[in-house]
């Protein structure tokens, strides 16, 4: 399969499944065997990908992509111990970042169902094509793209875990920023926003957010 076919959705299942981390290998670009040249595809979500994960507070490095020729067993072996050495070092998926498992299956599912959104904005807002592969990493650390990331991405997805969070029973604002690790101020930013388009509601006397009915 060209690692082009590779979608965050994958990464996302495998790691909510309770993989430590996931591997892509494909093959060198340049070398793609398909005329889509999909390696260069899988190289831009791969860089996503992390972005996002970092956001919820998981080690990027727990996602790695390689490119491997069919004929470099020898480098496939290496790379993979290699990758294997380094999760033992981060630890369990979630212990090794603080969070615990219901906080972790929180977050994974945030960005599982802010997919299609993030699929329709990377297309239309942020996908560009390099040559290299230092062309994309320098892209990933511009400010250009930050700034372009926590316009499109970044709120949309602190919403979709508190609109998660509160599925499960009302809350007030501090204790959703508490237990989702988020600054309190922005909670309250977006609890307002929420409301105003009626996806939320506040109980006054309790002092806590409900999911609207």
């Amino acid at each position: 399969m060209c690692t082009g076919r590779v979608d965050i959705a994958f990464v996302l299942r495998a790691l909510s499944k309770g993989a430590d981390g996931v591997f892509v290998g494909g093959c060198w670009l340049g070398e793609c065997h398909y005329v889509t040249e999909g390696n260069y595809d899988a190289l831009f979500n791969m860089h996503l990908c992390r972005k996002l994960l970092e956001k919820i507070g998981v080690n990027p490095k727990r996602l790695r992509l390689e490119w491997i020729a069919a004929s470099e067993g020898t480098r496939y072996a290496e790379v993979m111990n290699d990758f294997g050495k380094q999760l033992k070092e981060l630890g369990p998926l979630g212990k090794g970042e603080g969070l615990d498992e219901a906080t972790l299956k929180l977050k994974l599912e945030a960005i599982t169902k802010l997919l299609p959104y993030a699929k329709l904005v990377e297309r239309e807002r942020l996908r560009v094509r390099f040559d290299t592969e230092q062309g994309y990493q320098d892209y990933f650390d511009s400010e250009a793209f930050k700034r372009l990331f926590e316009e499109l991405l970044v709120d949309k997805l602190a919403i979709s875990q508190i609109m998660l969070l509160l599925r499960e029973n009302p809350r007030s604002a501090r204790d959703i920023a508490a237990a989702l690790g988020l600054d309190p101020a922005e909670v309250s930013k977006h609890l307002s926003s929420s409301s105003r388009l009626g996806l939320v509601s506040f109980d006054a006397g309790a002092k806590r957010y409900a999911l609207a009915c």
